[in-house]
């Protein structure tokens, strides 16, 4: 074993050895700046914010997004109505469904074709919106107990996320970037024996959130990490803007699906949930009784789905049959017209909003009468809420800067657009 002189030579890594105390000193008062992010973990890659720090407690901060460059609405004025689906899948790329159905509804007040969705292509864009809120809200939930050291609910939740993933697969053919809706319906109807694959994973689902609430609802950290942390006020949020799961666990009663009811929800009974303190733990909570809810939608979505068409029965936005566009000229020209110049919406500006994972995710378009937007712009919720990153972690430790954004959820691909 090394002597202690041996040993102090090994820390001060120097021959000269001095007694251990001569070469302590007090800590400098100034303040400290501190890098976190984009590269750190938690900020998931394509958040950086400069952190003025005194000691452990955050003192100021300048939060920068951005690292993704989706210039979603630039692209937006170079591609049809119709490819522009693609670009919605990578927003929120956590939940993409709804993103295509946000946009399928601008383009469609824009062409007055609103009233005229058929009803079972309704009820299969809220099916896939309630299966992509779910996925959204595990996702969250999961990511951020893992970013305290729960790795266990990660696993448990991403398990499910998994599986409501491959039933979206089997309706769309893709995994996440589906590009599944179209303008006027949808572009294929759902699978065989998807209402039974549906209800079982339902329940699997319901299972695991048993579980997970079980490990972390009285969990000690995790309470204490997330109790009293980056809290709102009511006023606060109404403020900046906030929607969704941040608002209401501020207390703010707005939920698009009930306050601008659209598709078939007022066909379908649920609750908005509210917390009252809008710290990270009500937010958690709130995002899980939304689960809840989704389920209880879902359930009763597959028991009043009616048969019928999935897609509106006009030539302006519909594709002919195949059949026919192999056959007869005007099928194919309608066709080729479509899908090179793109679907003609009339001359005006509209915008349509949907609840999304984060809130309300809108698109305001000003059309000119060609197959491509002269203007479009998303108004992302994740790019509102990190707006408030920055008020949030004033005051607090370094190490609530996690909790805190990751109960934001900000999905980069929306945030930067």
């Amino acid at each position: 074993m090394a002597d202690s002189q041996t040993l102090k030579q090994l820390v001060l890594g120097r021959k000269d050895v001095q007694d251990l105390s001569d070469t302590e000193h007090d800590l400098p008062p100034d303040l400290m700046t501190v890098n976190m992010g984009p590269s750190h973990p938690a900020m998931h890659g394509t958040v950086r914010i400069v952190l003025t720090v005194d000691g452990e407690r955050v003192v100021k901060s300048d939060v920068h997004p951005g690292y993704l460059h989706r210039c979603f609405e630039k692209e937006s004025e170079y591609a049809t109505y119709t490819q522009i689906f693609p670009y919605t899948d990578r927003l929120n790329y956590v939940s993409p469904m709804i993103n295509n159905c946000g946009w399928a509804m601008v383009a469609e007040k824009l062409m007055g074709l609103t009233s005229s969705i058929p009803k079972r292509a309704e009820y299969i864009r809220v099916i896939v919106s309630e299966m992509s809120r779910i996925t959204d809200h595990l996702t969250c939930v999961g990511a951020s107990a893992m970013e305290l050291g729960a790795f266990g609910p990660f696993l448990f939740f991403l398990k499910a996320r998994e599986w409501l993933y491959e039933l979206l697969e089997k309706v769309s053919g893709a995994r996440l970037t589906h590009t599944y809706v179209r303008v006027g319906g949808v572009s294929k109807d759902l699978p065989d024996n998807f209402a039974a694959d549906l209800t079982h994973t339902l329940d699997e689902t319901v299972k695991v959130m048993v579980e997970v609430e079980q490990m972390l609802n009285g969990n000690k950290i995790f309470r204490d990490r997330m109790a009293g942390i980056g809290a709102m006020t009511r006023e606060e949020a109404i403020a900046s803007g906030c929607v969704g799961p941040i608002a209401r666990a501020c207390g703010v009663d707005y939920d698009v699906r009930k306050d601008y009811p659209y598709s078939v929800y007022p066909e379908v009974e649920f609750d908005v949930p509210l917390g009252t303190t809008g710290d990270c733990l009500d937010r958690y909570l709130v995002r899980i009784e939304e689960l809840k809810q989704s389920i209880s939608i879902l359930r009763q979505c597959l028991k009043q789905i009616p048969d019928g068409r999935i897609m509106v029965d006009d030539p302006r936005c519909s594709l002919p049959p195949k059949k026919d566009t192999y056959n007869t000229i005007e099928s194919m020209i309608r066709h080729f017209k479509h899908i090179v110049d793109g679907i003609k919406i009339p001359a005006g500006e509209a915008y349509a909003f949907v609840e999304g994972g984060n809130g309300e995710l809108g698109f305001f378009v000003v059309a000119d009468g060609t197959g491509r937007p002269y203007k479009a712009y998303c108004r992302s919720p994740s790019f509102v809420h990190l707006s408030t990153a920055g008020q949030l972690i004033q005051d607090h430790l370094i190490a609530d800067i996690v909790p805190i954004f990751g109960m934001i959820n900000m999905i980069g691909g929306e945030c930067d657009k």
